[in-house]
């Protein structure tokens, strides 16, 4: 009997810690990617139906090489501090310069590829540095982000033009010495020269600076908000029945749960580290899913179920079985396919 518990204990841990919130750190897993963390919830499960996809963008002071100071403040931070969040949540670490859209954008592709994410509920938001990075991202792929939340940031996009086809909501204290409010004035206004901004929602935080504004990435409105948006909704209306003001914000941490920031477990080792390529990455699997993880491909301009069959080493058939299409379907730019 000793000698059976010994065997099945291993197994019972490794079953009970897959479904527990835990923070995984990635290195070096891809080209053209950042060093990211990623957030599984309770009773996560690659086998159950895919979850929305928050990113978080830090500031400048958490830039460099120390992927824990994404840890410092922020949605990681909130976290584990216990704040519920029922979302696969990934945390890229900039480590010089300003946010690469492009880079962004290819280690969402990668977390897409090695877990269940619904692809119709990507969300980006960040702070300062990171408010910078939203606005780009967006401004770039505004088909492929549901919605967005830039805090006390500003644009370098070259257009701006495509902020006005999502739902995005801008933040910023009127009292920002470090990034005045100006910098998102300057965004809203070339939005205003391309047309109309009717899924644009402005929040000037009155007397507010520029680090008081970091408790919005700790209430649960901002999550929800995010949440209520979706890329397969044809009119992509901004939900304006949310409250985020200097009358709540101060109140931000008061509806987080303690008691749940011991449930996050923090993976002591990153689960890859640098592969010469994009297809040596992807056989290494996020730590706790194991080798049967489904894999999945998002569909691209000029792509064919030949083609991505052939880059993935497997067949039609097997693409056709995967995702109950036929070959001769009409393949969507955005959707999601199964390939493993």
């Amino acid at each position: 009997m000793h000698r059976l518990l010994t065997a099945i204990l291993p197994l019972l841990l490794c079953a009970l810690l897959s479904q527990a919130q835990q923070l995984t750190p990635f290195r070096g897993i891809a080209p053209n990617t950042y060093n990211f963390w990623v957030y599984t919830p309770e009773g996560y499960d690659t086998n159950n139906t895919p979850l929305p996809l928050v990113v978080f963008l830090h500031g400048a002071s958490l830039k460099g090489n120390d992927l824990n100071r994404v840890r410092r403040y922020g949605t990681l931070h909130a976290l584990e501090m216990g704040r519920r969040i029922e979302a696969v949540v990934v945390a890229p670490q900039c480590n010089n310069g300003s946010w690469s859209p492009a880079r962004i954008m290819n280690t969402i592709e990668w977390v897409e590829q090695h877990y269940a994410i619904d692809t119709c509920r990507r969300y980006v938001l960040g702070m300062s540095l990171g408010g910078y990075g939203t606005i780009d991202l967006a401004a770039t792929y505004p088909h492929r982000i549901a919605a967005a939340m830039a805090i006390c940031g500003g644009g370098t996009a070259r257009d701006f033009c495509g902020l006005n086809e999502l739902p995005l909501w801008i933040l910023h204290g009127t009292a920002d010495r470090a990034v005045p409010i100006a910098q998102s004035k300057k965004v809203m206004s070339a939005m205003e020269q391309c047309g109309s901004t009717d899924r644009l929602i402005f929040t000037p935080l009155e007397g507010y600076n520029h680090t008081q504004p970091a408790k919005i990435l700790y209430m649960s409105e901002t999550y929800d908000w995010l949440f209520q948006h979706r890329l397969d909704d044809p009119y992509r209306t901004a939900n304006r029945s949310y409250d985020i003001s200097t009358a709540n914000i101060p109140h931000a941490y008061n509806s987080i749960d303690r008691t749940n920031a011991k449930k996050v477990r923090v993976a002591s080792r990153p689960a890859a580290t640098a592969s010469g390529s994009v297809a040596e990455s992807r056989q290494t699997e996020p730590s706790g899913t194991g080798t049967a993880t489904p894999q999945y491909y998002t569909v691209k301009k000029g792509d064919t179920l030949s083609a991505i069959a052939k880059r993935h080493h497997t067949t039609v058939a097997k693409l056709c079985s995967l995702n109950k299409i036929k070959a001769t379907t009409t393949l969507q730019i955005g959707r999601r396919l199964r390939v493993r």
